[in-house]
């Protein structure tokens, strides 16, 4: 059981949804590193990578990937599935060691990499909650001043609430929080403001709660969410797609919507869309990988090449589908122009809903 967290302030700011189409957020870190610290390291990468030949470049020891959650969440189960399917696609010499580093909305694990300019030992992922938070000034360093390698796929988020729940369903939920915004604590993973908290505000937004009083309550990952769901000491869960099957399946949590476009597949096709219930909001994210600032063309394009390779296999694709994710594959430039749309349309929301700083 995890420990019992402490709540936020009822009155705290909920994060207005950032709801187009397919929306998508994330968060950054603060920057890191004197100038002459990151001179030198960036310097040294790039020593390491002229000696493997232009264009030629690959991992010559351990590549450090850091998962921005905890064990256990929807992000670590990504990256440890890819860790094991490049090491094995690409013959790496040096493996790919996955950490985990939650906190501050990714920050930690960004901030981890700002330390390693130019660096292709080092990965982390990217989530919709870097660009939330960077917007609504929760921090001052961006996915520009990272290295983008490629998107892998976009992420549907539930509602759910324990099986013996009295909130009988969507309907029943947006009545009680329209009563009373501030009194079923909803738990999220892994900050207040990032992509799983925005997928909750924007349908109960659309129905008409007042989603700046809500009580949210921010976890280090979605397993640990559900868990503290299912022990009663919060009454609602906002969590992606893959964290939902096996307590579903256990008989212990209802899952009462999706805020997915369409309905989900497998053991989740049972779960009503928002739409369906007459709520007008589909919201779903994306994942990808990001590189260290100033990372060499040599390095994103070994990087990119393997990613795409991951996308393509069965294996991945499988993988996919039992986490009900979606591939949805950018490389490295295609991956920076949705990024920048996507930034455009963040702003123009916020802006309109009076969060934009």
């Amino acid at each position: 059981m995890a420990d019992e967290p402490i709540p936020t302030n009822p009155r705290r700011r909920a994060f207005a949804p950032l709801a187009w189409g397919l929306a998508r957020t994330i968060t950054a870190p603060a920057r890191l590193a004197t100038a002459t610290g990151a001179a030198s390291l960036g310097a040294a990468a790039r020593h390491a990578f002229a000696q493997t030949g232009p264009g030629r470049w690959r991992p010559t020891r351990n590549v450090d990937y850091l998962v921005p959650a905890g064990p256990g969440a929807a992000l670590d189960a990504a990256a440890r599935t890819l860790k094991d399917l490049i090491e094995r696609q690409q013959s790496l010499g040096a493996p790919i060691v996955v950490s985990n580093r939650p906190g501050g909305a990714g920050t930690v694990a960004i901030n981890a990499l700002l330390t390693r300019p130019g660096d292709g030992h080092a990965l982390t992922t990217y989530t919709h909650s870097m660009l939330n938070h960077a917007l609504i000034g929760d921090t001052s360093v961006t996915w520009r001043d990272l290295t983008p390698i490629a998107v892998l796929f976009e992420e549907a988020i539930t509602v759910a609430v324990k099986a013996d729940s009295p909130i009988a369903d969507a309907r029943d939920l947006v009545a009680r929080l329209k009563a009373d915004p501030a009194a079923l604590p909803i738990g999220v993973a892994t900050a207040v403001g990032n992509h799983i908290h925005a997928a909750i505000a924007l349908p109960l937004r659309a129905a008409g709660v007042d989603v700046s009083r809500l009580t949210i309550v921010p976890f280090k990952s979605s397993a640990e969410s559900m868990t503290a769901l299912m022990g009663g000491h919060i009454a609602i869960v906002s969590a992606s797609a893959p964290n939902v099957p096996t307590p579903l399946a256990a008989g212990r949590i209802r899952v009462l919507a999706t805020a997915s476009g369409q309905r989900l597949g497998g053991t989740l096709s049972g779960v009503p869309t928002w739409r369906e219930l007459g709520v007008d909001a589909v919201y779903a994210s994306v994942q990808g990988v990001l590189g260290t600032r100033g990372l060499p063309a040599e390095a994103v394009a070994f990087w990119e090449g393997a990613l795409r390779t991951l996308s393509e296999s069965d294996e991945w694709r499988q993988f996919l589908v039992r986490q009900h994710w979606r591939p949805h594959f950018l490389g490295a430039t295609e991956m920076r122009r949705f990024l920048d749309t996507e930034a455009e349309v963040a702003r123009g929301v916020l802006r309109s809903i009076g969060l934009l700083r």
